[in-house]
């Protein structure tokens, strides 16, 4: 595999991660109310859906490189927007492009890799790629924020684009077309039909929504647990951190092993259950070592779902419909974000336990996953 594709995936989820300590002051600087920053927020997320679907069929019809060049440019070009933003109304139109660009970009990259990858080594290179986007899950939150900091919100975007603008060059120069144009021929519109009635790929979208429906329980919940057992908003950086080093340490070692040891259904609901336990603690603990213990084992949950649900999507697809597969995986991904920090802001204003509902939700997936699996007689 090149290694220019895992930064290619590093600099892609960068992007997402560097805003999310400043998207919220930004927005709120420039005057907007909480209900218009709220959707500031929430744009990007809902966009990236529909270019995760809109982009999914055109990497299958134009060709991986060309869609993540292109995909690479249109970001670029919205992020140099962000210092030009005088209102609220301004960055909500430019996070709506921004997101509808930005979700060409991964499903691309994973097609890209699916396309690259031998059967037997397809564990351990998702491993590898988790790696990657785990690396941008912690220095990116960092970057933003002490560049913010220290400089300007304008700052970070500017940051970011500079790198965008030397992947795209190594890109252009490094990277060759996975898919050729005799097989993009075969390519259809029609084609979404049979994904969407294909159980390995739904398997994989549901475990993707209810690992990004904890993800966004964790941003919204953390914080406000952490503060009652009156702990600083640095604890708070530090638990999130744990988990990613922790998912890091599996990636990175010969635990990473176990992906082509291991069937990936197993892993998975083995992960969802681990991340439901997870939750449950967090709900009760009381303490600060407990704490640490509730995100190792968040982080070792995340570390066997992560690489397993792309191999699942990765081995459902062919080159003629990859593309479209991923397409319709990030877009569950997307929705997960987006409903995990919608439901625990409900259900903490209603009932106080985001936690436990998250909880609830993990292990009803999984057994939903479970149910499909017994009823295509498939081994877990």
């Amino acid at each position: 595999m090149n290694r220019i594709v895992y930064f290619i995936v590093i600099v892609s989820f960068l992007d997402t991660f560097v805003q999310l300590p400043i998207i919220t002051p930004f927005s709120i600087s420039l005057g907007a109310s909480h209900l218009l920053t709220g959707a500031i927020v929430a744009i990007y997320s809902l966009t990236n859906m529909l270019g995760n679907v809109v982009g999914g069929h055109w990497i299958d019809n134009f060709g991986r490189k060309k869609m993540l060049l292109y995909g690479m440019i249109g970001v670029t070009i919205m992020l140099c927007f962000y210092p030009f933003a005088q209102t609220g109304v301004h960055l909500l139109i430019i996070r709506f492009l921004h997101g509808l660009f930005g979700g060409i970009l991964i499903p691309a990259a994973f097609a890209y890799i699916g396309d690259l990858t031998d059967n037997k080594a397809r564990g351990r290179t998702m491993a590898f790629t988790g790696a990657s986007i785990g690396t941008s899950a912690i220095v990116g939150p960092a970057i933003g924020g002490i560049m913010a900091a220290r400089a300007s919100y304008e700052s970070v975007f500017l940051f970011i684009a500079g790198l965008f603008i030397v992947t795209i060059i190594l890109l252009v120069k490094y990277i060759e077309e996975s898919f050729s144009s005799s097989e993009r021929t075969k390519v259809q519109a029609k084609d979404f039909i049979p994904l969407l009635k294909n159980p390995l790929l739904m398997q994989a979208s549901l475990a993707a929504f209810a690992l990004m429906v904890s993800n966004g329980t964790l941003a919204f919940a953390l914080p406000l647990k952490v503060e009652v057992l009156n702990m600083t908003s640095q604890t708070t950086g530090m638990l999130l951190s744990i988990f990613g080093i922790v998912a890091l340490i599996v990636f990175l070692t010969p635990l990473n092993r176990m992906y082509d040891h291991f069937s990936s259904m197993s892993l998975v609901l083995t992960g969802i259950c681990f991340i439901g336990l997870s939750l449950f603690i967090l709900n009760y603990l009381t303490t600060f070592p407990v704490s640490i213990a509730a995100m190792i084992i968040y982080g070792f949950g995340f570390a066997l779902i992560f690489p397993s649900m792309n191999q699942i999507v990765s081995e459902a697809s062919t080159k003629v419909d990859r593309g479209k597969a991923y397409g319709i995986f990030y877009a569950f991904f997307s929705l997960g974000v987006v409903a995990g920090s919608a439901v625990s802001g409900f259900v903490s204003e209603m009932l106080g336990s985001p936690f436990i509902v998250s909880a609830l939700i993990m292990l009803t997936i999984a057994f939903i996953i479970f149910v499909i699996l017994k009823a295509q007689k498939q081994p877990a």
